[in-house]
């Protein structure tokens, strides 16, 4: 699996809204949906890699198609 940093979450929002997700709900954590699937991105900087390779994966992306979102 390809190595993927820690992400900061607003960019990692950044790169979802691209990939055609929308802001449904905001707290401690972001939802984000795309109508077929639910991600949610905890606010903290930076993203654990191992769960921001996680949320990648849940979102229906690769490492690489999440990286050129960046």
């Amino acid at each position: 699996m390809p190595k993927l940093p820690g992400v900061n979450h607003q960019k990692a929002v950044k790169a979802f809204k691209k990939a055609g997700f929308k802001i449904v709900r905001q707290s401690k954590h972001i939802a984000m949906t795309n109508d077929d699937r639910i991600i949610i991105i905890p606010r903290a900087n930076p993203i654990n890699a191992y769960t921001m390779a996680g949320i990648v994966k849940d979102a229906g992306l690769t490492i690489e198609e999440f990286k050129q979102l960046l």
